[in-house]
């Protein structure tokens, strides 16, 4: 970086130096302090340090045509060994003298942390950290350094789990409320490196200090289009970056107010209910493949009775069929008259009493019902698929009515509303899913709680909600129009251009429903979200 500096203030031109004028490099290994917990990665560092001082003079000697002594090797940095959550940062460098704090702290899930890491969590955050990732505690640890030297500015690279969903209230708020401000931010992108059988991570950076910056930029990654690809040379999981700026940046990356979402059990407007399908708990032996369920029906005809469709999101999406034993209602007679079918049930029970889990034990006194029943078996419901691929520009929703079971991977809506179907279709409440949304890996992670039930919906006109009925009717007409295409393949990004009419129809439903919330035409998602987080906040403090 001070080679960039240094090559501006040339003009990107060379100079001629005819007499000793002293170097004209500021920046110097001395300047860095760091901890690390490992002890052979303090060496690591030391050299990697080295080596890379070396090559930054090599390139400097060539803007200022000057000689660089390099050695004896004069400077080094320093680097302490020690858990760095432990250790007290002003015993490393006191903070008076502090510029910067840059990190790329571990990348551990909340769920997979082992014990010694849950007490350096507890020790940050108290029982309110309890669903926060382990990179969070730095977060913590740099507001708390920062504090006695308001001028110094942090960014860490952590993943992006931290900005999203359950996150973002326990870490954020405290650290906003202390007074610290996001500066700049890049939106979750993908870290990859050169390894052949490499490990994608999905990262965010978010630069924090008590000091607010005048101008504040934001970075938001997409995939390159196909003509981007060919300009650029792109290739594999190439990605490139819009940077815009923004007024203010809040806990889930977004040019809005400072709100945090809490897990709402009921929807903050008046809509119906989203509930997750049932969790089977059953070991595989309620649930048939389509070459299962033939088989059982030829040596038991009479278990088809029994046998209703089912499906998780994955199968939703794709259209794939599966079934299961739908029991609900089975008398001990009903069960003894099919043989086949009971020694299923024995197996489950067989399967729950060797659970682990307490609740999962108690139900191995029902084994012919899945663990949870949420959806009755009767009336029409919208299915929202728990995970979808981030390339999609929406969720793929749909209407059921047949009677399809919805596993623990399916949301669903006991609605056969076009309105509700319109809006949850719509770039609106796509551009709040992804903002507001959990991830699971890049993929989105939908929450009836946390999504579906924060959202304020619009107050139409009798005449906006016809239309957007009307467009809702149009985009299940344009689905119809293609027989033989599942979801997957109506909304793959990259064929698109397939379904022209479905395309058309998803952009007359898109206008009518930002009509709805008094959007102007062209308005961004990032205005969309926006206004939603302003409307939640109104909503919340009305």
């Amino acid at each position: 970086m001070e080679n960039k500096v240094l090559a501006e203030l040339a003009h990107q031109q060379t100079s001629l130096v005819f007499e000793e004028i002293g170097t004209p490099l500021k920046v110097s290994l001395d300047q860095f302090y760091g901890i690390e917990i490992n002890d052979f990665a303090v060496n690591v560092a030391m050299t990697a340090l080295w080596i890379a001082e070396l090559q930054a003079n090599a390139e400097a000697q060539t803007i200022v045509t000057q000689q660089i002594e390099d050695l004896p090797l004069a400077d080094k940095a320093h680097i302490v060994s020690g858990n760095a959550l432990q250790i007290e940062w002003e015993s490393v460098f006191p903070p008076s003298k502090a510029s910067y704090i840059i990190g790329n702290p571990p990348f551990i899930g909340y769920s997979r942390l082992d014990a010694d890491q849950k007490a350096d969590r507890l020790a940050i955050f108290g029982k309110s950290g309890g669903v926060l990732d382990y990179v969070a505690c730095w977060y913590r640890k740099a507001a708390d350094y920062m504090r006695a030297n308001q001028a110094i500015e942090a960014a860490f690279v952590s993943t992006n789990s931290i900005c999203q969903g359950q996150q973002v209230a326990p870490l954020w708020k405290p650290i906003f409320d202390a007074g610290v401000v996001i500066n700049f931010a890049h939106r979750t992108f993908v870290w990859a490196n050169e390894a052949e059988h490499q490990a994608h991570v999905f990262c965010v950076i978010v630069s924090f200090s008590y000091t607010e910056r005048d101008e504040k930029w934001v970075w938001t990654y997409r995939r390159p289009t196909a003509d981007e690809r060919e300009e650029y040379g792109l290739a594999g999981r190439a990605q490139i970056a819009d940077r815009s700026r923004v007024r203010h940046l809040n806990g889930y990356l977004a040019d809005a107010p400072d709100v945090f979402l809490d897990r709402r059990s009921k929807p903050i407007s008046d809509v119906p209910e989203m509930s997750a399908g049932g969790k089977p708990t059953e070991g595989g032996h309620l649930l048939l493949s389509p070459e299962e369920r033939t088989d059982l029906i030829r040596r038991e005809p009479q278990a088809e009775k029994w046998i209703r469709k089912f499906s998780m999101g994955a199968e939703f999406i794709k259209g794939l069929d599966r079934y299961c034993l739908w029991l609900v209602d089975a008398t001990p007679a009903d069960l003894r008259s099919m043989p086949l079918v009971l020694e299923r049930v024995k197996a489950v029970r067989e399967t729950r009493r060797k659970s682990t889990k307490k609740a999962t034990q108690a139900k191995a006194e029902t084994p012919w019902r899945f663990d949870e029943i949420r959806y009755g078996g009767e009336g029409a419901y919208i299915g929202v698929p728990k995970v979808s691929s981030e390339r999609r520009k929406y969720i793929p929703m749909g209407f059921v009515t047949d009677g399809m079971i919805p596993g623990d991977k399916l949301y669903f809506i006991p609605s056969d509303s076009l309105y509700v179907f319109g809006v949850l279709m719509s770039r609106v409440h796509n551009a709040w899913m992804r903002v507001v949304g959990g991830r699971l890996k890049s993929d989105y992670s939908y929450g009836n709680t946390t999504i579906y039930n924060n959202l304020v919906w619009p107050t139409p006109s009798s005449g906006q909600k016809t239309e957007i009925e009307a467009a809702a009717q149009a985009v299940l007409d344009a689905r119809a129009a293609y027989p033989g295409s599942s979801l997957a393949d109506l909304y793959d990004p990259d064929n698109d251009f397939l379904y022209p009419q479905l395309v058309a129809a998803h952009r007359r439903l898109d206008v009518a429903v930002e009509a709805a919330y008094g959007f102007e035409p062209g308005v961004s998602e990032e205005q969309i979200v926006a206004h939603l987080f302003e409307l939640y906040n109104h909503a919340v403090n009305r």
